[in-house]
């Protein structure tokens, strides 16, 4: 079965499989004590420090090995703004960061700091004019994803680097999608990443703090990882995501090469064999490995759990994945269609004939999701001369495809009042607008929900 969700968790790595069963038996003691077994650990804890830190380009001093990305984020997060509490409390992120830096933005505004979020533009990307904008003299930290989770638009770091550097704020890198690739280029002061990204083993995160950055480790001290991550070394899985990452980046130049031909293939071909199709992303700026689409009527949830049973593993960034059915952040922040959304990540080594036979397999999937949808015969009305459609109590996709059942029954400059209360439909009605070439007014209040208002154009 076709395993297309690597950008959510790789397979394990061969090298991380060796590297983490030959370190079983060598590896278990503690690091700390100074009898042989203890110091065996020591070096085998010191050697994929320093084999990490290769890989990352930093010196081994300034990393440390954390339980997981997320934690590494946090505790970057809380640790770089206590250390320059004095500066300011105001911290910027982009809007399309992974939810662990956006959750550590909270908890730092729920405590009295202050949150910027900087904008991106369609494809998903911030420039660094956006950044330059957003500093203050306040700021005590800025953050930037590397390369986006959901859509894999690599970001402007090191431009931003130059910005954030220049006004004497250090900006921390989430750079768990790209650091399988290689190193961060730029001049970022803190970096993160996880281990499961890159097919080491899950529950190994790396924390990058650079010399000469202010930093406070929050929480109760700790004696190990230079205080900044609490807890005893997993030491063979540490050893794992080390050996693992270094084989992945050596790998990664031909690999590259070879995936980006596959996705390319997918972005081709997929608006050709479905239809009403939109593929998000920066199309030149981005990983290798993931190609994400939106299709217009369909519900992600129903199309994944179809594709599933075509034997391939995919992902969506729509609402209908989530039991909040609250859109995809990085979705709603670019602007694009969140319903029927389907990201394709693909893993080292998978196969040409693989991508081929999901090409083959989604345009009868999405044209049978939108059959079984069927939108129920819209309830309309006339209101002078605009036509109102009624899909309140209806969710995603629902409103949108009702107001294409209606939009040609409009002469053109004519509108359409979609009535809605399912919060998908504030980002998906303009979002179906720039797909299909009409006009999106506005939204107006109504007594249950809102009114999207849409001009026929064409």
């Amino acid at each position: 079965m076709p395993y297309f969700d690597a950008a959510s968790s790789a397979p394990l790595h061969p090298v991380a499989r060796q590297a983490l069963q030959a370190s079983l038996d060598e590896g278990w003691a503690d690091p700390a004590r100074l009898y042989k077994e203890g110091r065996r650990a020591r070096l085998l804890l010191d050697a994929a420090r320093e084999a990490a830190a290769e890989a990352v380009g930093c010196r081994a001093d300034e990393l440390v090995f954390t339980t997981s990305g997320t934690r590494a984020v946090h505790a970057g997060v809380a640790g770089a703004l206590a250390g320059r509490r004095r500066v300011g409390r105001h911290l910027i992120v982009s809007s399309v960061e992974h939810s662990s830096v956006l959750h550590a933005a909270e908890v730092h505004e729920a405590d009295g700091g202050t949150v910027t979020q900087v904008a991106v533009d369609r494809a998903g990307a911030v420039t660094p004019q956006a950044y330059a904008a957003a500093l203050r003299p306040d700021t005590a930290l800025a953050c930037l994803q590397s390369a986006n989770h959901e859509v894999g638009t690599v970001q402007p770091v090191a431009e931003v680097a130059d910005v954030c550097r220049e006004a004497g704020v250090p900006l921390l890198v989430d750079a768990a999608q790209s650091l399988g690739w290689g190193p961060v280029v730029g001049d970022w002061s803190l970096l993160t990443a996880s281990a499961h990204k890159w097919g080491g083993p899950s529950g190994v995160g790396l924390l990058v703090v650079r010399k000469g950055v202010r930093f406070a480790p929050q929480g109760p001290a700790d004696e190990r990882e230079s205080g900044r991550a609490a807890g005893f070394e997993n030491i063979p899985a540490i050893v794992a995501a080390a050996a693992s990452l270094r084989a992945v980046q050596a790998e990664a130049a031909e690999e590259a090469v070879r995936l980006r031909e596959l996705t390319d293939r997918i972005r081709a071909r997929v608006p050709e064999g479905v239809g009403d199709v939109e593929v998000v992303g920066d199309p030149v700026r981005r990983l290798p490995g993931i190609v994400t689409f939106s299709c217009l009527y369909v519900d992600g949830e129903t199309l994944l759990h179809e594709l599933d049973r075509s034997g391939f593993s995919v992902s969506s960034g729509s609402s209908c994945t989530s039991s909040t059915l609250t859109p995809s952040h990085v979705l709603k922040a670019m602007g694009v269609l969140s319903e029927g959304n389907v990201r394709v990540s693909l893993p080292s080594g998978a196969s040409a004939e693989d991508v081929e036979r999901f090409l083959q397999v989604l345009p009868g999937a999405v044209a049978g999701v939108r059959e079984k949808l069927g939108a129920p015969a819209p309830e309309t009305a006339v209101r002078g001369d605009s036509l109102v459609v009624d899909a309140v109590g209806k969710l995603c996709p629902i409103p949108v495809i009702e107001l294409a059942k209606v939009i040609g029954d409009v002469p053109v400059g004519g509108t359409v009042r979609v009535l809605a209360d399912d919060e998908a439909a504030r980002l998906d009605i303009p979002a179906w607008c720039a797909m299909r070439g009409q006009e999106y007014v506005g939204e107006e209040p109504a007594d249950q929900g809102s009114a999207y208002v849409v001009r026929r154009l064409a």
